[in-house]
């Protein structure tokens, strides 16, 4: 079946799309049930045919509830992240006859003879070899045991093994096991080295996680981005606040809002907010006077490269707090920023490629608005407050040939000449200033002394 005749079926393939139409979806669903082969277990429940012949696996060994024992660490063995561990005996250069007690998920499987095996389990982004040698096991049907894990043993599963620190003859850091390591929970799946399938790694992304650090290290940087923004704000007088995620209204901000309905309050129709403007600013009226808030907001307005119907954002607001004084704190958060996660780069997230030919150094560049449109289009925008104005900018499309957005509002219109003729110029962090009023009902305005039209006090 071919991408293009799926495209009824999953209609997210199509850049652009603007809703998911219930029928489409339905008959998605139809089509991964009727070619899906599955069967059923009384100790799991549904599964796949893969999965199947794993259970089937599992239990011609052991019981499969015997894979899933309580966590308990063995007595007598000092219990180590696989970080601490590797910390504190990097620099060993023979075994140690101290006890540990390590976990982690197994990253690969070798198999040396009958009576060696090498497990490398991950955790937390480390690393660490286990040897496993028949002679060297002391439980009781240590052989049995050890034929078991030979069997059954795979990628994915999560091992607690307890043993000697030791160095291999190549110099790799090793626990030497003193018992059979014990599956705690064992992989039903095969995981594969990579995946390349662009559906998979949107719609499973923890089987990306599994195939590559890149995903991990991007929740890492994230994790800092948050925490940075957060700490320069209240080091600097700021109060962190959190504001309703339902309202009567969606407010702040020009968006389809998601509608959804209160049972408890008399079928009160509500909306999850499209920004966290509006109560901001109560606050603000309320006599809080440096306030921010990072959250999650929701616009029911499509999906492709460049919107999600929901997405974190950061507002912040300070009384008395000029423009110049505005885009100073910005510049200084944004290049703050990227020096801290320079820093850490190499540490923290290494699988993340530096931006190359991007220029965070202060003052950034600032692009009025109507003027760098003007200049790159070489015409002259129509006066953006007159009644014709939404007629006028039509016609500014016609006479340049530009695709016109669908349900062409004035402020959309504008978005859109944005986005062709000033977002091309913004490699580099970028102010756009003078904003059109339209496009910013709720900031102050002023009539522009260059181009006599109405424009916002925002960048």
């Amino acid at each position: 079946m071919s991408r293009s005749s799926l495209r009824c079926l999953r209609p997210y393939l199509c850049r652009g799309t603007r809703s998911l139409r219930p029928q489409h979806a339905q008959a998605y669903l139809s089509a991964q049930r009727r070619f899906q082969h599955v069967s059923a277990d009384a100790f799991t429940g549904p599964h796949d045919v893969e999965k199947q012949k794993r259970l089937e696996h599992l239990r011609s060994v052991k019981p499969l509830g015997d894979y899933h024992p309580q966590l308990v660490y063995p007595e007598g063995a000092e219990v180590l992240s696989l970080r601490d561990f590797n910390a504190r005996f990097a620099d060993i250069k023979e075994t140690k006859t101290e006890n540990v007690s390590v976990f982690g998920r197994v990253r690969s499987v070798r198999l040396a003879g009958s009576k060696l095996m090498f497990l490398d389990i991950e955790r937390d982004t480390q690393r660490l070899q286990i040897m496993v040698e028949r002679k060297k096991l002391s439980d009781e049907d240590a052989e049995d045991k050890f034929k078991s894990l030979r069997k059954v043993a795979r990628t994915g599963d999560w091992v607690s093994v307890e043993g000697n620190p030791t160095k291999t003859s190549s110099g790799q850091l090793t626990v030497l096991a003193l018992k059979v390591p014990r599956i705690l929970a064992p992989c039903l799946h095969h995981i594969p080295d990579k995946v390349d399938n662009a559906e998979t790694l949107a719609r499973r992304p923890h089987i990306h996680s599994l195939t590559s650090d890149e995903p991990a290290d991007t929740l890492r940087l994230r994790a800092l981005v948050y925490d940075y923004i957060r700490t320069s704000f209240i080091q600097t007088g700021f109060l962190e606040v959190e504001t309703p995620m339902f309202d009567v209204r969606a407010g702040g901000a020009i968006a389809r809002p998601f509608e959804t309905v209160a049972n408890e309050m008399a079928n009160l129709p509500l909306r999850l907010r499209i920004a966290p403007e509006l109560n901001l600013k109560r606050l603000i009226v309320g006599g809080q006077d440096k306030i921010f808030e990072i959250g999650r907001v929701f616009r029911n307005e499509g999906v492709d490269n460049t919107h999600n119907p929901e997405f974190s954002t950061c507002e912040f607001y300070e009384v008395g707090a000029t423009l110049p004084e505005l885009i100073a704190r910005t510049e200084n958060l944004i290049h703050g920023l990227h020096t801290a996660i320079e820093s850490l780069r190499s540490t923290y997230f290494p699988t993340l490629a530096a931006p190359e030919g991007i220029d965070f150094s202060a003052p950034f560049a600032q692009l009025p608005f109507i003027p760098t449109i003007e200049k790159a289009s070489g015409r002259t925008l129509p006066d953006l407050n007159s009644s014709s104005a939404t007629a006028d900018v039509l016609s500014f499309f016609k006479e340049l040939a530009l695709e016109v957005p669908s349900n062409p509002t004035l402020p959309r219109l504008l978005d859109t000449l944005a986005e062709i003729y000033i977002e091309p110029l913004c490699t580099n962090p970028t102010f756009i200033t003078h904003h059109p009023e339209a496009l910013s009902p709720l900031s102050k305005s002023f009539t522009c002394p260059t181009t006599s039209q109405r424009v916002a006090a925002r960048v």
